[in-house]
């Protein structure tokens, strides 16, 4: 049974005027009589579930809280801080609340004017947003992985869709409001991701389209320093990105842009060439300024005198810089006579003012190179005078080398001796066999190069070559005298009297069989052998111990059969005598 209707004004009293009562008593009462109020609330509360949107009245504010009355049984509680808006507080004014709870732990319904407005923004941006919409909102916080986006309601943006370029810090995009770029809307799960970037780039590639059509080559532009890298540095041109290339930076010479240049500047170049296909534009700092390279040449033409600071050292050299923008190296080949510079800071050191000769200039290339030895004295202009062919000279030994010994003629003028001019009879294996660094050395002149700056000496050539006389000094069949100075698998070495060494091979050692050559002969036995074979041209002498042997074994035999043969007619003699002695005693006796 529905509740009825009340007939009655309980505003008017007309009946019992002289009994009192209170308005309270009179609503129970109205209430209990027609089936409304509390219980009627209970009905009603009964058919209302969590998840509604109510519409109340605001009948009580407190510090806290504001008492909403949305009809039923009892009022319900929405914090103060929910009401975003000051002109909302007000007794009396209607609102729209969330339904959150039909019955809290203390018996009264929970409601909330925060959700309810999400709600009703969420109903709105399904019905009139859809993915690819714009939509303003506020950076309210950083989560994990990005930040969230009031829209009206909480959006997610994802680290990567914050910006187009590199971000240090998502903090400083807290509390801002920007314009957004709904990606994706979940209905189930109610939530949407948006992008800030997406606008960004469609804003970058309109400026950028824009920008290329009207930009000319040469036309001056301001530009913001967004990236320095070691070739150069990228520039902002509002809307478009350009490289400023380190060598477009100066016309110095710089090792890296950042002598130069530091994020953020502001600054103005010159458009050099445009890419409209690719999109891509070269820029120019240093075509502001004249180009002080354009009449080098008549400036600074070859065997000039120049005065400069060194700006520079390098590995291979010194930068000094002869007028502003225009600098000039130094090699380091070029900076002394006398001494081998492998270290542009053993001559000179950054500030120091020097004195340079111009060597040659290439325009083209933005080079001019230098020397400083070029202003003293060259000390090899008259070394062909100085160190003619064949004539002998005495220097100091200054390097050893595996292929030979380099020595000091003069201070700026080396000679080198190489190994196979210390010696005519020896095998020299490295030159400290016989020579040592510091000595005082002998020897003959054999080149002069000039133009290459070499000069070749030999120590053997102050004495004559043993092998063009060695088939007259030491003919084949003639027996020599040495000492063994090695022993091998396949015979032994020996240094003959006059220092030439001879090979005795393993099958001329001896006459008589023998297992190893150690067994026959050692290291420093002397030996005489007999000479067997002469090969002046590649300095070889083949000897025989056998030959020798197997000669004197011969020799000793002739000298007993000799002795034999004259000991046997010394006896016939005598017997001859003694017969003619006793015939003649014979012939006396008679």
């Amino acid at each position: 049974m529905s509740p009825q209707t009340p007939q009655h004004d309980w505003n008017t009293s007309n009946v019992l005027d002289d009994v009192a009562f209170q308005e309270h008593e009179a609503r129970q009462f109205r209430d209990l009589l027609y089936g409304t109020g509390k219980a009627g609330a209970e009905t009603s509360l009964s058919m209302l579930t969590a998840g509604q949107i109510l519409k109340g009245k605001i009948v009580e504010i407190s510090k806290d809280y504001v008492v909403v009355d949305v009809g039923l049984k009892s009022e319900g509680l929405v914090p103060v801080a929910e009401f975003t808006e000051t002109e909302e507080l007000g007794l009396g004014n209607d609102v729209e609340v969330y339904l959150d709870q039909a019955e809290g732990e203390d018996g009264q319904i929970v409601l909330s004017k925060e959700k309810a407005r999400k709600f009703r923004q969420w109903e709105h941006i399904v019905n009139h947003c859809k993915e690819g919409s714009i939509v303003k909102g506020k950076v309210i916080r950083k989560v994990k992985g990005g930040l969230m986006v009031d829209i009206g309601m909480e959006a997610f943006l994802p680290g990567s869709q914050i910006d187009n370029k590199r971000i240090k810090n998502l903090d400083e995009f807290i509390g801002r409001s920007y314009d957004f770029k709904i990606l994706k809307i979940n209905i189930e799960r109610k939530n949407i991701v948006v992008s800030r970037r997406e606008l960004l780039e469609e804003e970058r590639v309109s400026k950028k389209a824009e920008l290329l059509e009207h930009i000319q080559e040469g036309a001056l532009r301001k530009g913001i320093v967004k990236n320095i890298t070691d070739f150069g540095v990228f520039l902002d041109l509002d809307g478009i990105d350009g490289l400023l290339h380190i060598t477009d930076m100066t016309w110095k010479r710089i090792k890296h842009p950042s002598e130069m240049i530091h994020l953020g500047q502001e600054i103005e170049v010159m458009i050099l060439h445009i890419d409209r296909d690719k999109g891509r534009v070269a820029l120019g700092l240093k075509q502001k300024e004249e180009n002080p390279w354009e009449e080098i040449e008549r400036r600074y033409p070859t065997g000039t005198l120049v005065k400069g600071k060194i700006v520079n050292l390098v590995s291979y050299g010194a930068f000094i810089e002869v007028e502003p923008g225009i600098e000039g190296l130094i090699h380091v080949s070029e900076m002394s006579w006398t001494k081998n510079i492998t270290d542009p800071s053993e001559m000179v050191r950054v500030g120091d003012d020097v004195e340079a000769i111009v060597l040659s200039v290439q325009k083209d290339e933005g080079k001019i190179s230098l020397g400083i030895k070029q202003t003293e004295r060259n000390p090899w202009e008259d070394v062909e005078k100085k160190y003619p062919i064949g004539s002998s000279v005495v220097a100091e030994i200054r390097n050893l080398t595996n292929y030979g010994a380099f020595v000091e003629l003069e201070p700026g003028v080396d000679g080198l001796i190489h190994i196979s001019d210390l010696s005519w009879i020896k095998k020299v294996s490295h030159p400290s066999e016989l020579l040592k660094k510091g000595d005082k050395v002998e020897a003959v002149i054999l080149s002069v190069d000039k133009e290459s700056k070499k000069i070749t000496l030999g120590v053997k050539q102050l004495s004559t070559n043993p092998w063009e006389s060695i088939e007259r000094t030491l003919p084949i069949g003639s027996l020599v005298h040495g000492t063994v100075t090695k022993t091998t698998a396949f015979g032994a070495f020996v240094e003959l009297d006059n220092g030439i060494e001879a090979l005795i091979h393993v099958t001329e050692l001896s006459d008589q069989p023998f297992g190893k050559v150690e067994d026959v002969i050692q290291k420093g036995d002397p030996v005489t052998a007999k000479v067997i074979k002469l090969d002046p041209e590649h300095k070889k002498i083949a000897l025989s111990i056998k030959e020798y042997l197997i000669e004197k074994n011969q020799m000793n035999h002739d000298d007993i059969v000799v002795s034999s043969k004259a000991k046997s007619k010394k006896k016939d003699k005598e017997k001859g005598k003694k017969k003619n002695f006793s015939d003649d005693e014979e012939f006396d006796d008679e």
